[in-house]
């Protein structure tokens, strides 16, 4: 019985672990909340190597089997109200208010959330879209253009993409659609500033969430997991540089301007 509930609590800290790390979080907070889940059942000899892609949890002591668990995370976007709702579990756990059974049970709830409605993903994205246009100096006009910009680059990843491209073809698309669309309505004379435009309309492509934990993995000497997420980050950077560039050669190669 003693070692069934053992491998119950290891495979709960171990679900734990990979809603975290798939959802974004850092490398550190994936560790710690492993650890803190096993402790809080009285499993002190768990082990967890961590990396941006993949947990390695192990657990072996007097009287009890080995366990061993090896899992694969791919790279994805953010998800921090996941992230979020798995740290007040584990507080939760910690406080001695759930069984293993029913930790188990609300991670696999917290697995199962669902991301935003999707026109809620449009109006955000066209909203941070005109907000980033007029904080990197755009005037209204730029940032009404940006917002439509927005809108549509969310309608289009949401309805047209699925998930059906890989990252390097999606980003690529999405930041020349962008532009493309910032150009034309540029060029019916609505907005005075396009690059200001651009740079607004294409921040929701920008993962952001990505570069701070990198950054913050490196500055926790999780230097293998930051420099993974940091060339993760490089390659969408490039790949919507990629698509802004392409638009806006052809622009120029067509009007001179």
């Amino acid at each position: 019985m003693k070692e069934r509930d053992d491998r119950l609590v290891l495979d709960a800290a171990a679900l734990a672990g990979e809603i975290l790390l798939e959802s974004g979080a850092e490398i550190f907070r994936v560790e710690d909340t492993i650890y803190r889940i096993a402790a809080a059942y009285g499993v002190e000899e768990a082990e967890a190597f961590v990396l941006s892609s993949g947990i390695f949890l192990t657990s072996e002591g007097e009287g009890r089997k080995t366990f061993a668990r090896v899992k694969h995370i791919p790279l994805v976007g953010a998800r921090l109200d996941r992230v979020s709702a798995v740290n007040q579990l584990s507080r939760e756990i910690e406080q001695g208010l759930h069984t293993p059974e029913e930790a188990m049970e609300r991670l696999k709830a917290i697995r199962a959330m669902p991301r935003l409605p999707a026109w809620l993903q449009v109006l955000a994205s066209g909203v941070g879209s005109g907000c980033f246009c007029v904080l990197f100096g755009g005037d209204w006009a730029d940032a009404l253009t940006a917002a439509a910009a927005g809108l549509l680059l969310y309608i289009y990843l949401l309805f047209v993409v699925k998930g059906r491209l890989s990252k390097i073809a999606t980003n690529i698309t999405g930041g020349a659609l962008v532009t493309l669309i910032c150009v034309l309505l540029y060029g019916a004379g609505l907005g005075h500033h396009l690059d200001m435009m651009i740079i607004g309309s294409i921040i929701p492509l920008v993962p952001g969430v990505a570069f701070t934990n990198g950054i913050r993995d490196i500055a926790d000497e999780d230097y293998i997991a930051g420099s993974v997420r940091l060339l993760d980050v490089l390659l969408v950077t490039f790949c919507i540089a990629f698509g802004v560039g392409a638009v806006m050669a052809c622009y120029h190669t067509l009007t001179g301007l």
